[in-house]
């Protein structure tokens, strides 16, 4: 099978807002295919209706070819999910979790005692079965979370932004833990708001208003952008990006860091441009050069675009 997670035409109304709107997506077998937008882009519903917990208004998906709406209940069992918020018994210890799960898994017993040692060790938990889930840091909450998805070995894991409020070593070791997985056989999908994550997965999606706007590598992504980006270095970077969202040639304009990244049809002919406006109102200018686009450039400029379209 080329593809383990498929939608066609997916689509959930709530009310009046449409929070996902006729997606198509394909993930390949093996892979990690990673989704991300803005706040409210709708990649939380879609995740959603991809495990088979709402019902989509319209369409359809397929998960290792199994139907999400007429084969919800045998998807479930094949797949994990771990949401955004920390959902397991933080009264109970790690290692009670973990038997709970495989209880509810049904996991034979002469398979469960091997399978959560394996799942603590992988986890780096092995040390802190007797604490509390509530009394975890949260990069140990997820992954903990994460092993009693695991506990029953699914083809398919969904996680939706795993690593919100984890710190940067907890994010690394989830994502390395990640990467095992897949190179084990299993297909992830995963949402996340951090374009460095977004960078690792196999696959992207860039989402907005409810529909992909950009599927392709990260690679191709930043590779099949034709804008140029001009960084500026200024003194007064809050008056400059107000004083160049107003200027015709200039087609986006933002804040990266300490830097303007300014996006513009042509480097040459628009540096003299921003050079001559900027002297002629008085912006202090200390640097300006072209830079490479990166990928958080380009998810930037889509979702900018795309907002301005709609």
């Amino acid at each position: 099978m080329e593809y383990d997670i498929e939608t066609f035409a997916l689509t959930k109304n709530f009310g009046d807002i449409v929070a996902v709107d006729n997606l198509d997506v394909q993930v390949k077998t093996g892979t990690i295919f990673g989704l991300i937008g803005p706040d409210g882009a709708g990649k939380t519903t879609t995740m959603r209706m991809l495990t088979s917990l709402i019902s989509p208004d319209s369409g359809t998906g397929k998960i290792g070819g199994n139907d999400i709406i007429e084969m919800a209940e045998k998807i479930k069992l094949d797949i994990g999910y771990m949401p955004q918020k920390f959902s397991l018994y933080e009264d109970l210890t790690v290692l009670e979790n973990l038997i709970f799960y495989a209880d509810i898994y049904q996991v034979p017993k002469k398979e469960r005692e091997e399978k959560i040692e394996y799942l603590l060790k992988f986890s780096n938990l092995t040390d802190h079965t007797y604490k509390l889930a509530g009394q975890l840091s949260g990069g140990m909450k997820q992954k903990l979370a994460l092993s009693c998805n695991l506990i029953h070995t699914p083809k398919y894991l969904f996680l939706d932004e795993p690593t919100i409020g984890v710190d940067p070593v907890a994010r690394r070791e989830l994502w390395k833990i990640l990467f095992e997985l897949r190179d084990e056989g299993a297909t992830i999908f995963v949402s996340t708001p951090y374009m460095d994550e977004a960078e690792r997965c196999d696959e992207v999606g860039l989402m907005n208003k409810g529909r992909i706007v950009k599927k392709n590598t990260p690679q191709k992504v930043v590779e099949e952008f034709e804008k140029h980006i001009i960084e500026v270095h200024s003194k007064e970077n809050y008056k400059a990006k107000e004083f160049c969202s107003r200027l015709d040639y200039i087609e986006d304009v933002y804040l990266l860091g300490e830097e303007l990244h300014i996006v513009v049809d042509d480097y040459e002919t628009k540096k003299e441009e921003i050079i001559k406006d900027f002297k002629e109102n008085n912006i202090d200018l200390i640097s300006i050069e072209r830079v490479n686009p990166s990928f958080e450039d380009v998810f930037v400029y889509i979702v900018n675009n795309e907002q301005d379209r709609l």
